[in-house]
This record gives C-alpha cells, sequence and structure tokens, in this order.
C-alpha cells in the first residue's frame, strides 16, 4: 500500500518548516506560530500548451520595455533610467520614514504626464490619502485612489482603471480569499506576490509595492518576496534629519550601487541633486578638530565634515562617543594615533561625530578622522580648504581608496585647495608641499598617517619642524 505523507508543520511568521510540532519557531524564534500545514499530493506534470512560441533571441522587441521617467530624477538615477512596464519593484523601509509620500509623488507625477495611475492603499483611508495628497499638490485626474484590503477587488480595480502604473500601499495589509493564513503572513503574502506580478507581466503594467521591515531592518515576509520582483528598493533615513536616502538592493534594469537623495518636509519630498551641502559646516574661523571626508554612496561622491572634540576626563574611565561614525573604526584610529604618532588620548574623553546626521562607515574616512582627532588634541586647526581620504591599517601605513578620480573632482568642483590622498602604486611619495593638481587643486600623496600629520603642521615638536603646508 503506498505510504501517506508524513506530516510537516510550518511557521507562520517566516515559513520555517519542520517534522513535528515546536511550541516555538526555530528560525524566527516566534512564540506559538508552529502550525500543521496542508498535505500536498503527490503528482506528475503534463505537457500544456505554450502561451507563445519561444522564438530567437535577437528577434524579440524591446519597444515594450524602455524606460519612462517617473517625475522624480533621483528615483530615476536609482532604477537605471525610470520606470519599465510590466516591471515589479519592491519599496521597504522603516515606519514614518516616507514611503508612502514618495510613492504618491511619483504616481501624481506619472498621472500629470497623461499616464493612467491607481494608488491603492491598505494602511490608511482613501480620506487620508487625499489629504495628503491636497498637501503635496498631487491631486490629478488621471490619479485614481482606492482602498482595499481584498486581493480579488485589487484586481478587480485593475480590470476597471486599466492603469500604467500601480501602487500597493502595502503588501502586508492585502489578504487574498480561499488562502489560509492571515494578511501579512507567509502564505498571503507569497499569494498575494504572485499575483501582483503576474497581472504586472500580463498587462504591462509597471507596479510598485510597499514592504514592512523587521527591527533589524530586513524585509518582512518571506524571502521568496525578494526574488519574484524585479527590483528591490531600501528607503531609509533618520527620523531626527529630512534626509532620506533609497538604495538600490536589487535591480535587473540597471545598477544596484546608486543611491537617491531626497528632503522630507511638511509640503512634501523633493529630490536633492547636489547633497554635499548639507554635511559641510561654513566656519567664518579655522576650528580645531574638524575635517572633511569625501564619501562614496554607490557611485556618487559625497563630502561629509568629521568633527572631534577632545577634553579632559574627570572620570576614572575617559569616554568615547561617536555619532555617525563607525565607533570601532574610530578606536582603531585612535590607537594607531597613540602608537605611532605620539598623540596621547588614552586619559581624555573624546567626542567625534558627522554634521548633519551623515553616516559614515566607509574605511576611506580614517584619514579625515586622525586628522580632526590630532588637530582637537593638540588645538590647532588643519589648513583652510583641506579635504583628506585613505585608510589607515594598523602600521600606521595609508592604504588607496576607490574611485580617486571622483573623489577628487568633486572636491575640486566644491573649491577645495588642497587635497591629501594616500600614494598611489608606482608614484613616489610627496617629500615636499609641491605636488600634483586636480583642476586647480593642489593634490598631496603621502605614505602614512604621520607624514600626512606632519605636512598638515599638526605634529610640531621641538625635534620635529616640517615644512608646513598652507593651502591658500
Amino acid at each position: 500500500m503506498p505510504k501517506s505523507p508524513r506530516p510537516s508543520f510550518r511557521c507562520s511568521e517566516c515559513g520555517w518548516e519542520t517534522g513535528k510540532w515546536v511550541g516555538r519557531c526555530g528560525e524566527c524564534q516566534a512564540w506559538g506560530s508552529v502550525a500543521e500545514a496542508a498535505a500536498q499530493p503527490a503528482g506528475r506534470t503534463s505537457a500544456s500548451p505554450v502561451s507563445t512560441p519561444a522564438v530567437p533571441i535577437g528577434q524579440v522587441s524591446v519597444e515594450n520595455s524602455a524606460f519612462r521617467s517617473s517625475g522624480v530624477p533621483e528615483l530615476d538615477r536609482v532604477l537605471g533610467g525610470g520606470l519599465v512596464p510590466g516591471a515589479a519593484i519592491l519599496l521597504a523601509g522603516e515606519p514614518g520614514v516616507g514611503k508612502s509620500t514618495l510613492l504618491l509623488e511619483v504616481a501624481a507625477q506619472t498621472a500629470r504626464h497623461r499616464h493612467r495611475t491607481l494608488y491603492v492603499t491598505g494602511e490608511e483611508s482613501a480620506s487620508q490619502v487625499r489629504l495628503r495628497a491636497d498637501r503635496t499638490g498631487g491631486v490629478h485626474d488621471e490619479l485614481y485612489l482606492a482602498a482595499e484590503t481584498d486581493l480579488g477587488a485589487v484586481l478587480t480595480h485593475i480590470e476597471e482603471v486599466r492603469p500604467t502604473l500601480l501602487v500597493v500601499d502595502s503588501i502586508q495589509t492585502i489578504g487574498a480569499s480561499g488562502i489560509d493564513g492571515v494578511p501579512g503572513g507567509v502564505t498571503q503574502v507569497k499569494e498575494v506576490a504572485a499575483a501582483l506580478v503576474r497581472v504586472a507581466k500580463t498587462r504591462n503594467i509597471t507596479t510598485v509595492i510597499v514592504g514592512h521591515v523587521t527591527k533589524d531592518g530586513s524585509i518582512a515576509g518571506p524571502r521568496v518576496l525578494e526574488h519574484v520582483v524585479d527590483v528591490v528598493l531600501h528607503f531609509e533615513g533618520d527620523r531626527d534629519s529630512r534626509f532620506r536616502m533609497v538604495r538600490a538592493m536589487k535591480n535587473r534594469f540597471g545598477p544596484v550601487d546608486e543611491v537617491g537623495c531626497f528632503d522630507l518636509g511638511a509640503d512634501g519630498i523633493t529630490a536633492v541633486t547636489d547633497p554635499t551641502g548639507l554635511f559641510v559646516e561654513n566656519h567664518h574661523a579655522m576650528v580645531p578638530g574638524t575635517c572633511v571626508a569625501v564619501t562614496m554612496e554607490g557611485r556618487r561622491p559625497m563630502l561629509a565634515e568629521v568633527q572631534a572634540l577632545v577634553t579632559h576626563s574627570a572620570a576614572e574611565r575617559p569616554r568615547r562617543t561617536t555619532s555617525g561614525l563607525d565607533s570601532s573604526r574610530v578606536a582603531m584610529v585612535m590607537a594607531v594615533l597613540q602608537q605611532h604618532c605620539q598623540v596621547r588620548l588614552h586619559t581624555l574623553d573624546v567626542f567625534a561625530s558627522t554634521v548633519g546626521g551623515a553616516r559614515v562607515v566607509e574605511p576611506a574616512s580614517d584619514l579625515a578622522v586622525a586628522i580632526a582627532l590630532t588637530s582637537a588634541s593638540r588645538g590647532v586647526p588643519a589648513p583652510k580648504g583641506v579635504v583628506a581620504m585613505g585608510e589607515i591599517g594598523l602600521s600606521g601605513e595609508l592604504r588607496r581608496v576607490r574611485d580617486l578620480p571622483l573623489r577628487l573632482a568633486e572636491a575640486a568642483r566644491l573649491g577645495f585647495q588642497l587635497a591629501v590622498v594616500p600614494t598611489e602604486p608606482g608614484r613616489p611619495p610627496a617629500r615636499s608641499p609641491e605636488s600634483w593638481t586636480v583642476d586647480g587643486m593642489r593634490v598631496l600623496d603621502v605614505p602614512d598617517v604621520r607624514s600626512a600629520l606632519r605636512l598638515l603642521h599638526l605634529l610640531q615638536t621641538e625635534h620635529e619642524r616640517p615644512h608646513a603646508v598652507d593651502a591658500r
């Protein structure tokens, strides 16, 4: 006799399966979420008629898959050119970061170009979305709005409206009747996502789906959700700052190393094409403890100012406080300064931060952190108009950074007069303040952090009188 299928148990939160019942999920550690799953009958799949015959790849038309601008330049930059008909886009982000505001702006801009748009909201009422549209100027006759939480009703709206762009906010609030589980569960999310992607492909509708994130920042729901869509975007930002960034984590139509910058205000969200000014402070006088670093956000160079404050400590254990910087890398830079540059910081309170809420974790900012810390501890400001970039090794050497020409060109465009960079392979180290130039900006290449601090006149002692560098 044929054996009956063995029972299996599945977690309703993450989809983890096990052969026996347990009270706690072994994957997501949720309590009471494991239940017996329905057995799937075994069978054989026979051949069936095809929807379209297979053709040589050179004969496939690409006219229907051309990029179309979303009306938001920064979003087009991240997507690789714009919206693609039939593409399924997943936008994830923390609550309150501005996902709905951004997508309402995209829907309004699409409607202004005479492309019919359908905005389906499952988290808010239609009147609430209308109030936001009035505030941001997003009311248009070609923008249709529906408040639905049932998948069948959403598909009916798509049949009636026949939109060019579909926005679903959010997939965790949409449920499919006849499917086990509650809206937002693994089974429901998989079914809803599969149905929306199927409609997007068959009707050539650009579909943008909003997804929630967990407390650790990953996309909530099954991992298959990220596999079935074409583009995965992360919308991130600090609640205390108006600055927002969109990152592409997956993109079948363009690069995945691009970022888009936005400013979220009371009147909506606007694109920030030149965000450097948000992270650099304009000092009227030379101030100790500051240095400007050039970081790369995707393929875009951005300047961020690093500030340091070093004071005497009244506690037995001095404080080490960082904001916007990697605390472990700051501690490593402090150890290198003490060991190789004789900058004594072990008995002092050290505070290091960035300007404007910028998050700088790239190793290329190590040299700027070292200059800011040394300048603050000695009370001597760095020369005016200086940018620094370079990764510091444990032996004090400076390692080369990627995309150095782009960083230097951006610093020169913004009017900086002097740049301190690691020595490139094949180029002899700079033995005098004179070196090469980029668009009128002097560039000094140095082999180690000690040489960089000497050239900037930050390590002058009775026995060492190095030639100081002035950027003027």
